[in-house]
């Protein structure tokens, strides 16, 4: 008997010490968003957190790489990377996460400019600077922010706008009724309102262009076919495309081809671009289904790198930052241009 309540003892202390160790009370296992797991990586580094908008085309590929190299450990980073997978939920989801963690840096790129003031806010209240890349916002109080880097959308507009002056001056079509769409990007974010804005500055400054309709193609190949397939089918005189990034003009390419017309120099439509953002844009222009293209750098991470080192230091920045671009045709030496691009 004596040795059967021993037996039941120990079993009651194993049981306790079991249940001491068995790790209740401690925080979910996610690498992303609790502390506890980066500690031991992060000491010694200033910890960014990237809310990148997704990986819709190849400029954002370009774009995500570019925070990849720039924010690497050996240059005195640690990166949290989070993909909004185009939902400005998602980004909303992990700026609040980031704040939870207690990055030293966010850095966000917006899906679309408002809906931000509650979250920026309360990175606000947290002490975290916020730095926007590539897309800006529309906030009530600017402070909310420490600076934005990027194109300058209204600029790459008008850049469009006037090669397609300077050209139909040079074919001799300035006089000419012109018939044109516009592919839109996501509607609401910087880079669809700043392109749309900019060429319509020069659009109106010519009587005979004639804007048939704006659709948005999200940015995406996909859903450029789509929209200009029907674009095909309610206008067949379309002279010119205005396509808001490359990825919607291989869509609307693929589209003009199934419907039996042709485009680029050669063609029947006008294409212009924006991105210039791979090789395949640059394929494009030389194989003649694409005019021009202008350029919307993606490299904005080496700006960023060097803000937050001045903010390190205890400098003040300048609160619009942005980076160089030019427009692109398919007249140019564009085998010599490919040679010296990094993208």
């Amino acid at each position: 008997m004596k040795n059967l309540k021993w037996k039941l003892l120990l079993l009651l202390l194993l049981a306790v010490f079991a249940s001491g160790c068995s790790g209740q009370g401690e925080k979910p296992k996610d690498e992303r968003f609790y502390e506890d797991d980066v500690t031991s990586e992060r000491e010694d580094h200033i910890v960014v957190g990237f809310a990148q908008i997704g990986s819709e085309s190849d400029y954002r590929i370009a774009n995500s790489a570019s925070f990849r190299e720039t924010f690497c450990e050996k240059n005195g980073y640690y990166l949290l990377f989070e993909d909004g997978q185009q939902k400005q939920e998602n980004q909303i989801k992990a700026v609040r996460n980031f704040i939870l963690q207690e990055v030293d840096y966010i850095v966000l790129d917006p899906i679309v400019e408002t809906g931000w003031d509650e979250v920026l806010q309360e990175a606000k209240s947290a002490g975290i600077p916020v730095i926007l890349s590539d897309r800006s916002v529309t906030v009530e109080d600017e402070g909310l922010y420490t600076c934005w880097v990027g194109s300058d959308f209204e600029e790459e507009g008008r850049m469009a706008g006037l090669w397609l002056e300077n050209y139909l001056q040079a074919e001799g079509r300035d006089e000419e009724e012109i018939h044109l769409v516009t592919l839109q990007g996501t509607p609401g974010s910087s880079a669809q309102i700043g392109r749309t804005a900019g060429f319509s500055e020069i659009l109106q400054r010519h009587g005979n262009w004639n804007m048939l309709e704006y659709a948005s193609g999200d940015f995406t190949q996909s859903k450029g076919q789509e929209v200009m397939t029907q674009f095909l089918k309610s206008y067949p005189d379309i002279d010119v495309v205005i396509s808001e990034n490359d990825n919607m003009t291989f869509g609307a390419i693929e589209a003009i081809e199934e419907a039996g017309k042709t485009c680029g120099p050669a063609g029947e439509i006008i294409i212009i671009s924006f991105d210039a953002a791979s090789e395949a844009s640059f394929t494009a222009m030389k194989e003649g289904k694409l005019h021009a293209d202008v350029e919307c750098n993606p490299f904005l991470a080496p700006k960023v790198d060097e803000i937050i080192k001045r903010l390190e230091r205890g400098e003040t920045v300048e609160k619009i930052q942005y980076v160089e671009e030019q427009c692109f045709d398919a007249f140019m030496d564009l085998d010599t241009v490919m040679e010296e691009r990094k993208y």
